[in-house]
């Protein structure tokens, strides 16, 4: 896993633009491997950056170069070799908890579908919503024996805003007095949950499941 969190400054004045941005790069939670980073960008050009494993500034233009001279010389240079423990590790377990060890339960729909072939006459759909971390695991039982056959899925799709949905599919033919269910686990939840279909019920009722 491999975190990077950014802070930008941006100012601007008559078609100059410039901009600071600092990085904490962790790659593990026991923050071996950590990186500071700070970097100085004049009109999208990166001229000078600090990076706490060179442990150095380090310039790319020819301003940049005779700035990370000077820097490296004074008083800027212990200012940046302090961040890392500082900002970085202080901050750490606040952004661990708040997005690595984040949490939250799908939102699990059970409905019915138009087959896509001809092989069964009847296919449901199960979706989960809004859930997070990516991992989940997705089954259909069948009177509680888990069934392979006829079952596709689709991979877990980002949302765009932290969360993911997946959708499984099932193909079969109804069987009088049997029991079809849905099984959901991911790691927000303390057991697996179950989900029925009733065919009974009016469509608009059991679309609502």
């Amino acid at each position: 896993v491999s975190l990077t969190l950014v802070l930008s400054i941006f100012s601007g004045t008559d078609g100059y633009f410039h901009q600071r941005v600092t990085q904490c790069r962790y790659s593990s939670k026991d923050l071996q491997g950590i990186e500071f980073i700070d970097s100085y960008v004049f009109n999208q050009a990166e001229y000078i950056r600090f990076n706490s494993t060179v442990g150095k500034f380090v310039g790319y233009t020819e301003h940049g170069v005779k700035n990370a001279e000077a820097w490296n010389k004074g008083p800027e240079l212990a200012g940046e070799l302090g961040e890392l423990e500082r900002y970085c590790k202080f901050n750490a377990p606040i952004y661990y908890s708040a997005i690595l060890d984040k949490t939250v339960e799908p939102h699990v729909r059970l409905s019915s579908v138009a087959p896509p072939s001809g092989r069964h006459p009847a296919m449901l759909m199960c979706s989960a919503y809004d859930f997070y971390p990516k991992p989940i695991r997705v089954t259909w039982l069948r009177d509680g024996r888990e069934v392979k056959s006829d079952v596709t899925s689709t991979e877990e799709l980002a949302n765009g805003d932290w969360y993911y949905q997946i959708h499984s599919h099932l193909e079969y033919t109804p069987r009088s007095g049997e029991k079809i269910s849905c099984m959901v686990e991911h790691i927000s939840l303390t057991e697996p949950m179950v989900y029925h279909w009733d065919p009974s019920l009016p469509e608009a009722e059991r679309n609502k499941i």
